[in-house]
């Protein structure tokens, strides 16, 4: 039977990118929503085999309707045992919805470009060591109580991994990217490149020559992991 895979989404011109692709490769059926756009998310998970949230300009902090429905919506597939991954924004609302603090750097730095992060013993069968991951963010998140860290940066951001119970992840970085993804952020977004800790344009696009073969190897693998196909989900039970 083909995966369903829901797909929260926070702009209309927002995109799941390497992600989706790697989804359709598997087989999987996506159900793309914008929840910010006044799309409904279903009430249970009988209809889908896994889900996730997306990143966006937003805070998980912030005080609109939409932010606080999602965060409390994560409850849906956390109770049913259903697959969740939250990337970036995603991640931070795992965070949120578990009682850790979503977080802004004191000196306002932020990560923006490729940046190597570090399995622990936990993650060492998912990242490399180190593992480059494209990032794009200025908020962190705190480890939740419960939860069980995967990978720590190795500068101003310590937490970019993390998996609660068996089915739930939250990372802080940016595996969907692809390259006129990068090109629109670098465009639309240039403000960020101009805060501390940020890269300027050109290592963007260095950063990616070197280290995004690695990082599409590792999203295959973490998928594999993360939603395999519905035989090896039967074997394993």
């Amino acid at each position: 039977m083909t995966q369903r895979v829901l797909i929260v989404l926070h702009q209309e011109r927002s995109s799941p990118g390497r992600v989706a692709q790697a989804l359709l490769r598997r087989g999987c059926e996506l159900d793309i929503r914008r929840p910010a756009l006044g799309d409904p998310l279903p009430a249970t998970m009988a209809a889908h085999d896994a889900a996730i949230i997306f990143g966006g300009p937003m805070s998980a902090n912030d005080d609109l309707p939409f932010i606080k429905a999602e965060i409390d919506w994560i409850g849906v597939p956390l109770r049913e045992e259903k697959p969740y991954l939250g990337i970036c924004l995603g991640g931070q609302m795992l965070a949120r919805h578990l009682g850790a603090r979503v977080w802004s750097h004191p000196e306002a730095r932020v990560e923006a470009g490729y940046y190597p992060i570090r399995p622990t013993g936990a993650g060492g069968h998912l990242f490399d060591d180190p593992q480059y991951v494209y990032q794009w963010h200025r908020e962190g998140f705190d480890l939740p109580s419960g939860a069980v860290q995967l990978a720590e940066g190795v500068g101003d951001f310590p937490v970019q991994a993390m998996r609660y119970g068996d089915k739930a992840y939250g990372i802080q970085f940016h595996p969907e990217l692809t390259t006129p993804m990068m090109d629109a952020w670098l465009t639309l977004a240039a403000e960020r490149l101009t805060q501390p800790g940020a890269q300027p344009a050109e290592a963007h696009r260095r950063g990616r020559e070197s280290h995004d073969g690695a990082l599409r190897v590792w999203l295959s693998r973490f998928l594999d992991h993360w939603l395999p196909a519905e035989n090896e989900a039967r074997q394993s039970a």
